[in-house]
């Protein structure tokens, strides 16, 4: 790929978490509006919840869910690529891709300040999980760990499951990334005992410090709010510094934050803590193994 340029200029960057609005035609008129109002505050880059259009769908399995996929260059997209044209901003879509018949995955697409695609992501970890039932609906991803070069900032991009990864974390951040960017979807099933709620919550807010800190990298997890059945989603989006520095954190409500990025600050974190210096690549081999073989 072309060699990312360094960053030095500050950039305004913005995200929105939501309840579904109720329907995939409600969602696009909310999250459009969403994107025009935070464009109006200045924002440059937009960054929304993952498969944002939709109800979480893959709390079951129905088959009927496949007919609501879209394709890459779907006109649901057009208003907003028009909203990135019109406003000269940058724009993170998390889609529900349908790729060709009977292949389907979770995507995010980059709509850049022309209204044109400049690049998109496929979620590489798939969960299973009661209620996560996505590998019956997505495909492991294909493009490999991804990072895209926006006027101000490289954003790395991966996707709910993969934030719990750090090999995953690790080489965006290799790949050039000054911020990475989980969109998400997470939430307490109410048939699990309550008292757990908070302990998940916070390991999900932890590790998103910990990939700050150990790549020297911006992250920001951009998650949904709101129950549906029994799951409930815990929002608490989240914007860490490359220092482990809690930025902007949301509660449990819908809403939008809008703020200022200095890229500078992950070659400063990098420089007094030398972490890729120290790497020792030589050691790694086992890596490429599964636990537990010999």
């Amino acid at each position: 790929m072309e060699k990312l340029k360094g960053m030095s200029a500050e950039v305004k960057v913005a995200w929105a978490q939501a309840c579904s609005q109720g329907s995939f035609e409600n969602n696009a008129e909310y999250y459009l509006s969403k994107c025009q109002e935070l464009a109006k505050q200045g924002a440059e880059l937009i960054f929304l919840p993952e498969l944002f259009l939709w109800d979480y769908f893959a709390i079951r399995e129905d088959m009927a869910v496949f007919d609501q996929a879209i394709t890459l260059d779907s006109p649901t997209l057009k208003p907003f690529k028009e909203c990135a044209q019109l406003n000269q901003l940058t724009l993170f879509l998390p889609i529900f891709e349908k790729r060709a018949p009977g292949v389907y995955h979770n995507t995010v697409v980059a709509i850049g300040p022309q209204g044109e695609m400049l690049d998109f992501y496929r979620k590489m970890h798939i969960p299973d999980d009661p209620c996560f039932y996505e590998k019956y609906y997505f495909s492991p991803g294909d493009t490999g760990f991804k990072v895209i070069a926006t006027p101000k900032l490289n954003v790395g991009i991966l996707i709910c499951w993969d934030q719990w990864f750090p090999e995953a974390a690790r080489l965006t951040a290799m790949k050039g990334a000054d911020l990475l960017y989980y969109p998400t979807a997470i939430a307490w099933d109410q048939n699990e005992p309550g008292e757990i709620y908070e302990e998940q919550c916070d390991s999900w807010r932890v590790i998103n410090r910990s990939h700050s800190i150990a790549n020297g990298v911006y992250s920001l997890a951009v998650n949904r709010v709101g129950t549906q059945e029994n799951l409930t989603f815990w929002g608490n989006s989240q914007l860490t510094h490359p220092t482990g520095r809690v930025m902007s954190l949301l509660g449990s409500e819908e809403g939008s934050v809008l703020m200022e990025l200095d890229p500078s600050a992950v070659e400063a974190h990098r420089k007094a803590w030398p972490f890729f210096r120290d790497r020792r690549i030589d050691a790694y081999g086992d890596l490429l193994k599964r636990w537990g073989d010999s």
